[in-house]
């Protein structure tokens, strides 16, 4: 598969995911929150489409010293729940970038509604071409997307170009552990769309190659196999929700593969790492 058909199946992914604008409005809608007088501290309970929630905003915020002198590029933002939270509670300035555009429509419409567009903005963009000057950023974050990207190399070069020197690049990722089989990863690309699934170890690597510090590695895979379980509840809460929008057979496939990919985390074939990098200074 090359890497345009790998992007095609990554945005249909999430074209028809579960969690999108539409699901946030109805639940602020469900729970009488009127869309047109909605904060950020409001906000920010629905649109969190990542593992740990706001709490893990925090902690990759305190990892990174993000403060209000930082400009933030949040790499795949997805519905910009992270890159709002930041900008709100941190003071700084966020750019996000996603390959989908319904994503970064669906962002930039939910932040006009908070009044956040003064210091967040979105662009649909690849991260392996990231649109920007080198040193444009000092903090690049991403909170398990990287997953999704083909050619590791590529994209950890393209974070450690955009970041200026002394910058620094922290992530959370799904990772492959020394138990993770060929056909493993051969159903999760199919069904997930994980793409060439790295380790902590080639992420080093990768950085290392381009003149990044490996910080720390904080291995997170039993807090996530908790989180993941509960997330997989979460989804099939929302089943009436995806087969109006998306039909049975797609609830089905999506519970099929989600519950899959849970699993994994008991049996130890997949693990799940949170990294801090520095780019270096000359």
């Amino acid at each position: 598969m090359n890497h345009d058909e790998q992007i095609g199946d990554v945005v249909n992914f999430y074209d028809t995911h579960p969690i999108n604008e539409q699901q946030i409005l109805e639940k602020l809608e469900r729970d009488k929150v009127d869309p047109n007088n909605v904060t950020e501290d409001v906000l920010q309970n629905y649109d969190q489409d990542h593992f740990g929630g706001v709490a893990a905003n925090d902690v990759l915020a305190s990892l990174a010293g993000i403060d209000r002198d930082c400009h933030v590029l949040d790499v795949c933002c997805g519905m910009g729940g992270p890159s709002r939270y930041l900008a709100h509670n941190y003071g700084c300035r966020v750019t996000g970038i996603d390959l989908a555009e319904s994503r970064i429509a669906g962002a930039t419409r939910l932040t006009g509604m908070t009044g956040l567009g003064d210091r967040v903005e979105f662009r649909n963009a690849n991260a392996l071409e990231m649109p920007f000057a080198d040193g444009t950023f000092d903090v690049v974050i991403s909170q398990e997307a990287f997953c999704h990207i083909p050619d590791k190399d590529t994209l950890v070069a393209q974070c450690a170009r955009v970041v200026k020197p002394g910058g620094r690049i922290a992530f959370t990722d799904i990772l492959v552990t020394d138990s993770t089989c060929q056909s493993t990863r051969a159903r999760l690309q199919r069904e997930m769309t994980f793409q060439e699934l790295a380790s902590a170890v080639s992420y080093k690597t990768a950085l290392e190659r381009e003149d990044c510090s490996l910080l720390e590695h904080h291995d997170v895979s039993d807090k996530w196999r908790v989180i993941l379980a509960d997330r997989l509840v979460m989804y099939r809460n929302l089943k009436d929700q995806t087969v109006d929008r998306f039909g049975e057979a797609h609830f089905a496939r999506w519970d099929s593969a989600y519950s899959f990919f849970v699993g994994l985390y008991e049996t130890g074939e997949l693990g799940g790492g949170r990294f801090l990098a520095r780019r270096n200074t000359d």
